[in-house]
Protein backbone atom coordinates (compact mmCIF):
# COMPACT_ATOMS: atom_id res chain seq x y z
CA UNK A 1 0.00 0.00 0.00
CA UNK A 2 1.22 3.27 -0.75
CA UNK A 3 0.75 6.43 1.00
CA UNK A 4 0.98 10.22 -0.58
CA UNK A 5 2.03 12.76 2.30
CA UNK A 6 0.79 15.55 1.22
CA UNK A 7 3.02 19.08 3.05
CA UNK A 8 1.96 22.24 2.93
CA UNK A 9 4.60 24.92 3.81
CA UNK A 10 6.44 27.97 4.27
CA UNK A 11 8.75 27.99 7.46
CA UNK A 12 11.52 25.85 8.39
CA UNK A 13 13.19 23.39 5.67
CA UNK A 14 15.03 22.11 8.46
CA UNK A 15 11.67 20.86 10.32
CA UNK A 16 10.03 19.62 7.19
CA UNK A 17 13.43 17.47 6.81
CA UNK A 18 12.83 16.18 10.38
CA UNK A 19 9.46 15.22 9.61
CA UNK A 20 10.10 13.39 6.69
CA UNK A 21 13.29 11.87 8.10
CA UNK A 22 10.95 10.51 11.26
CA UNK A 23 8.81 8.32 8.84
CA UNK A 24 10.41 7.66 5.99
CA UNK A 25 9.52 4.37 4.55
CA UNK A 26 9.56 2.46 0.81
CA UNK A 27 5.45 2.80 0.70
CA UNK A 28 5.45 6.58 1.86
CA UNK A 29 6.54 9.54 -0.66
CA UNK A 30 6.61 12.92 0.14
CA UNK A 31 5.01 15.77 -1.83
CA UNK A 32 6.04 19.59 -0.84
CA UNK A 33 4.18 22.48 -1.43
CA UNK A 34 6.21 25.93 -1.10
CA UNK A 35 4.00 28.82 -0.59
CA UNK A 36 4.20 30.78 -3.93
CA UNK A 37 5.51 33.94 -1.77
CA UNK A 38 8.20 32.46 -0.18
CA UNK A 39 11.57 31.22 -2.44
CA UNK A 40 11.51 27.32 -2.62
CA UNK A 41 15.54 27.56 -2.94
CA UNK A 42 16.14 26.69 0.78
CA UNK A 43 13.81 23.69 0.44
CA UNK A 44 15.49 21.98 -2.57
CA UNK A 45 18.17 19.94 -1.04
CA UNK A 46 15.37 17.54 0.51
CA UNK A 47 15.77 16.16 -3.42
CA UNK A 48 17.97 14.68 -2.36
CA UNK A 49 15.72 11.89 -0.58
CA UNK A 50 14.43 9.68 -3.11
CA UNK A 51 10.41 9.82 -2.19
CA UNK A 52 10.14 13.68 -1.92
CA UNK A 53 8.54 15.98 -4.57
CA UNK A 54 7.78 19.46 -5.25
CA UNK A 55 4.46 20.28 -6.59
CA UNK A 56 5.23 22.47 -9.40
CA UNK A 57 2.41 24.35 -9.91
CA UNK A 58 2.24 26.46 -6.54
CA UNK A 59 -0.43 29.08 -5.53
CA UNK A 60 -0.18 32.00 -3.28
CA UNK A 61 -1.49 30.90 0.14
CA UNK A 62 -3.49 32.97 2.08
CA UNK A 63 -4.51 32.36 5.53
CA UNK A 64 -8.40 31.90 5.19
CA UNK A 65 -8.89 32.40 2.02
CA UNK A 66 -9.83 30.39 -0.85
CA UNK A 67 -6.30 30.57 -2.17
CA UNK A 68 -5.47 27.52 0.40
CA UNK A 69 -8.45 25.69 -1.37
CA UNK A 70 -6.60 26.18 -4.86
CA UNK A 71 -3.57 25.08 -3.07
CA UNK A 72 -4.59 21.66 -2.40
CA UNK A 73 -6.56 20.96 -5.41
CA UNK A 74 -2.93 21.79 -7.31
CA UNK A 75 -1.38 19.46 -4.94
CA UNK A 76 -4.33 16.34 -5.77
CA UNK A 77 -3.81 16.86 -9.41
CA UNK A 78 -0.18 16.52 -9.34
CA UNK A 79 -0.12 13.47 -7.18
CA UNK A 80 -3.03 12.00 -9.39
CA UNK A 81 -0.96 12.63 -12.21
CA UNK A 82 2.10 11.10 -11.06
CA UNK A 83 0.63 7.55 -12.13
CA UNK A 84 1.46 5.86 -8.42
CA UNK A 85 -1.24 4.42 -7.03
CA UNK A 86 -1.73 5.91 -3.71
CA UNK A 87 -4.35 4.58 -1.62
CA UNK A 88 -4.22 7.68 0.53
CA UNK A 89 -3.24 11.07 0.30
CA UNK A 90 -2.29 12.20 3.93
CA UNK A 91 -2.59 15.85 3.95
CA UNK A 92 -0.57 18.33 6.91
CA UNK A 93 1.42 21.14 7.61
CA UNK A 94 4.88 21.96 7.74
CA UNK A 95 4.44 22.20 11.27
CA UNK A 96 3.34 18.31 12.24
CA UNK A 97 5.21 15.77 13.83
CA UNK A 98 4.75 12.09 13.55
CA UNK A 99 3.47 10.42 16.86
CA UNK A 100 3.81 7.08 15.79
CA UNK A 101 6.28 5.01 13.86
CA UNK A 102 5.92 4.86 10.00
CA UNK A 103 5.25 1.08 10.65
CA UNK A 104 2.01 1.60 12.98
CA UNK A 105 1.41 4.44 10.02
CA UNK A 106 1.19 1.52 7.42
CA UNK A 107 -0.44 -0.59 9.24
CA UNK A 108 -3.19 2.10 10.27
CA UNK A 109 -3.65 2.28 6.62
CA UNK A 110 -3.68 -1.09 5.66
CA UNK A 111 -6.21 -2.04 8.31
CA UNK A 112 -8.46 0.52 7.73
CA UNK A 113 -8.44 0.62 4.15
CA UNK A 114 -11.83 1.93 2.42
CA UNK A 115 -11.88 4.78 5.27
CA UNK A 116 -11.58 8.15 4.89
CA UNK A 117 -10.17 10.47 8.02
CA UNK A 118 -11.26 13.89 8.48
CA UNK A 119 -12.99 15.78 11.70
CA UNK A 120 -16.79 17.31 10.64
CA UNK A 121 -19.76 19.12 12.34
CA UNK A 122 -23.06 20.18 10.53
CA UNK A 123 -22.23 24.17 10.77
CA UNK A 124 -26.16 24.38 10.67
CA UNK A 125 -26.68 22.32 13.81
CA UNK A 126 -23.56 21.84 15.64
CA UNK A 127 -20.84 24.24 14.43
CA UNK A 128 -22.61 27.74 15.25
CA UNK A 129 -20.09 29.98 15.57
CA UNK A 130 -18.72 29.14 11.81
CA UNK A 131 -21.84 29.92 10.46
CA UNK A 132 -20.84 33.80 9.39
CA UNK A 133 -17.96 32.14 7.48
CA UNK A 134 -20.23 31.53 4.96
CA UNK A 135 -23.72 33.35 5.80
CA UNK A 136 -21.17 36.58 5.14
CA UNK A 137 -19.29 37.81 2.24
CA UNK A 138 -15.61 37.87 3.55
CA UNK A 139 -12.81 39.73 1.39
CA UNK A 140 -9.95 37.71 2.93
CA UNK A 141 -8.68 36.19 -0.58
CA UNK A 142 -7.76 39.55 -1.59
CA UNK A 143 -4.90 42.51 -0.99
CA UNK A 144 -6.60 45.61 -1.95
CA UNK A 145 -6.19 48.68 -0.25
CA UNK A 146 -9.88 49.41 1.31
CA UNK A 147 -10.65 45.73 1.32
CA UNK A 148 -12.39 45.49 4.85
CA UNK A 149 -14.57 48.65 4.14
CA UNK A 150 -16.08 47.11 1.61
CA UNK A 151 -16.27 44.13 3.04
CA UNK A 152 -18.73 45.78 5.54
CA UNK A 153 -20.49 47.99 3.61
CA UNK A 154 -21.41 45.26 1.12
CA UNK A 155 -22.73 42.69 4.07
CA UNK A 156 -24.35 45.91 5.18
CA UNK A 157 -26.66 45.97 2.57
CA UNK A 158 -26.88 42.54 1.28
CA UNK A 159 -28.70 39.68 2.72
CA UNK A 160 -27.50 36.66 4.32
CA UNK A 161 -25.32 33.97 1.78
CA UNK A 162 -26.84 30.49 1.25
CA UNK A 163 -25.00 27.44 0.05
CA UNK A 164 -25.56 26.37 -3.33
CA UNK A 165 -27.45 23.90 -4.15
CA UNK A 166 -28.83 23.12 -0.96
CA UNK A 167 -25.75 21.38 0.33
CA UNK A 168 -25.75 21.25 3.81
CA UNK A 169 -22.64 23.03 4.60
CA UNK A 170 -19.68 20.66 7.23
CA UNK A 171 -16.24 21.50 8.40
CA UNK A 172 -14.19 21.65 11.32
CA UNK A 173 -9.85 21.06 10.58
CA UNK A 174 -8.56 21.55 7.95
CA UNK A 175 -6.16 18.46 7.33
CA UNK A 176 -7.48 15.14 6.55
CA UNK A 177 -6.49 11.15 5.12
CA UNK A 178 -8.65 10.82 2.29
CA UNK A 179 -8.37 8.21 -0.66
CA UNK A 180 -7.04 10.32 -3.63
CA UNK A 181 -10.46 9.28 -5.90
CA UNK A 182 -12.16 10.89 -2.67
CA UNK A 183 -10.04 13.98 -2.69
CA UNK A 184 -10.45 14.43 -6.59
CA UNK A 185 -14.34 14.14 -6.20
CA UNK A 186 -14.01 16.89 -4.13
CA UNK A 187 -11.18 18.83 -6.61
CA UNK A 188 -13.86 18.07 -9.61
CA UNK A 189 -17.13 18.63 -8.05
CA UNK A 190 -16.23 22.41 -6.79
CA UNK A 191 -14.15 23.41 -10.57
CA UNK A 192 -17.23 21.73 -11.99
CA UNK A 193 -19.50 23.98 -10.83
CA UNK A 194 -18.48 27.63 -10.94
CA UNK A 195 -21.18 29.16 -9.02
CA UNK A 196 -20.18 26.93 -5.97
CA UNK A 197 -16.34 28.17 -6.67
CA UNK A 198 -17.33 31.41 -6.47
CA UNK A 199 -19.49 31.31 -3.47
CA UNK A 200 -16.33 29.69 -1.61
CA UNK A 201 -14.19 32.32 -2.66
CA UNK A 202 -15.78 34.68 -0.42
CA UNK A 203 -15.93 32.89 2.72
CA UNK A 204 -13.58 32.84 5.60
CA UNK A 205 -12.00 29.61 6.49
CA UNK A 206 -12.90 28.19 3.24
CA UNK A 207 -9.82 25.01 4.08
CA UNK A 208 -11.94 24.09 7.36
CA UNK A 209 -15.13 23.25 5.20
CA UNK A 210 -15.06 22.86 1.50
CA UNK A 211 -13.93 19.22 1.64
CA UNK A 212 -16.02 18.08 4.42
CA UNK A 213 -19.15 19.41 2.99
CA UNK A 214 -18.77 17.86 -0.77
CA UNK A 215 -18.11 14.84 1.06
CA UNK A 216 -20.93 14.97 3.49
CA UNK A 217 -23.51 15.71 0.56
CA UNK A 218 -21.69 12.97 -1.55
CA UNK A 219 -22.83 9.66 -2.15
CA UNK A 220 -19.28 9.00 -0.13
CA UNK A 221 -20.41 10.10 3.32
CA UNK A 222 -20.92 6.81 5.12
CA UNK A 223 -16.89 5.88 4.34
CA UNK A 224 -16.24 8.97 6.91
CA UNK A 225 -14.63 8.71 10.51
CA UNK A 226 -14.87 11.64 12.12
CA UNK A 227 -11.69 12.29 13.50
CA UNK A 228 -8.25 13.12 11.52
CA UNK A 229 -6.07 11.94 14.31
CA UNK A 230 -4.21 14.91 15.13
CA UNK A 231 -3.47 16.03 18.30
CA UNK A 232 -3.80 19.64 18.62
CA UNK A 233 -4.33 22.38 22.07
CA UNK A 234 -6.44 24.92 21.11
CA UNK A 235 -7.08 25.91 24.55
CA UNK A 236 -5.20 29.29 24.38
CA UNK A 237 -8.04 30.67 22.14
CA UNK A 238 -8.24 32.49 18.76
CA UNK A 239 -7.60 31.39 15.42
CA UNK A 240 -4.50 29.47 15.88
CA UNK A 241 -3.40 26.46 17.90
CA UNK A 242 -0.76 26.37 20.83
CA UNK A 243 2.68 25.79 19.69
CA UNK A 244 3.65 22.60 21.20
CA UNK A 245 6.30 22.35 24.06
CA UNK A 246 7.51 19.51 26.64
CA UNK A 247 4.31 20.05 28.25
CA UNK A 248 2.28 18.18 26.06
CA UNK A 249 3.95 15.30 25.68
CA UNK A 250 2.15 13.20 28.04
CA UNK A 251 -1.07 14.19 26.43
CA UNK A 252 -0.27 13.76 22.49
CA UNK A 253 1.52 10.43 23.42
CA UNK A 254 -1.66 8.95 25.06
CA UNK A 255 -4.20 9.72 22.80
CA UNK A 256 -3.73 7.47 20.06
CA UNK A 257 -3.45 10.07 17.43
CA UNK A 258 -0.74 9.83 14.28
CA UNK A 259 0.27 13.42 14.30
CA UNK A 260 0.87 16.42 16.35
CA UNK A 261 0.72 20.37 15.69
CA UNK A 262 1.61 22.59 15.80
CA UNK A 263 5.33 22.30 16.86
CA UNK A 264 7.77 24.44 15.78
CA UNK A 265 12.12 23.92 15.47
CA UNK A 266 12.86 26.67 18.37
CA UNK A 267 9.94 26.42 21.19
CA UNK A 268 9.24 22.54 20.52
CA UNK A 269 12.95 20.95 20.17
CA UNK A 270 12.79 19.23 23.17
CA UNK A 271 9.28 18.10 22.31
CA UNK A 272 10.40 17.07 19.24
CA UNK A 273 13.57 14.46 20.90
CA UNK A 274 11.13 13.52 22.91
CA UNK A 275 8.32 12.45 20.17
CA UNK A 276 11.90 10.56 18.54
CA UNK A 277 12.68 8.89 21.56
CA UNK A 278 8.77 7.78 22.21
CA UNK A 279 8.53 6.42 18.71
CA UNK A 280 12.05 4.35 18.91
CA UNK A 281 11.04 3.07 22.27
CA UNK A 282 7.13 2.19 22.11
CA UNK A 283 6.18 -1.01 20.73
CA UNK A 284 4.12 -1.39 17.24
CA UNK A 285 0.50 -1.54 18.00
CA UNK A 286 -0.61 -4.77 15.95
CA UNK A 287 -4.81 -3.77 15.54
CA UNK A 288 -5.41 -0.09 14.65
CA UNK A 289 -9.06 -1.42 13.09
CA UNK A 290 -11.75 0.74 13.49
CA UNK A 291 -15.58 -0.29 14.79
CA UNK A 292 -17.58 -0.75 11.52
Amino acid sequence: MKIAHLILTYTNPQLTERLIKAITHPQFDFYIHVDKKYSIEPYLYLQQYPNVYFIKDREDVRWAGYNTIKATFKCIREIVASGTQYEYINFMSGQDYPLKSAEDMLSFFEQNKGKQFIEYQSIDREWIEAQPRITKYHFTNFTFKGRHRIEWLVNLFTPKRKMPQNLDPYGKAMFWMLNPKRAMHVVNFVESNPQLERFFLFTWGSDEFVFQTILMNSPYKDELVNNDYRYIDWSAGGAHPKVLDMGDFLKATQTGDLFARKVNAEKSSELLDAFDKHIKLTPSTSTYGLPD
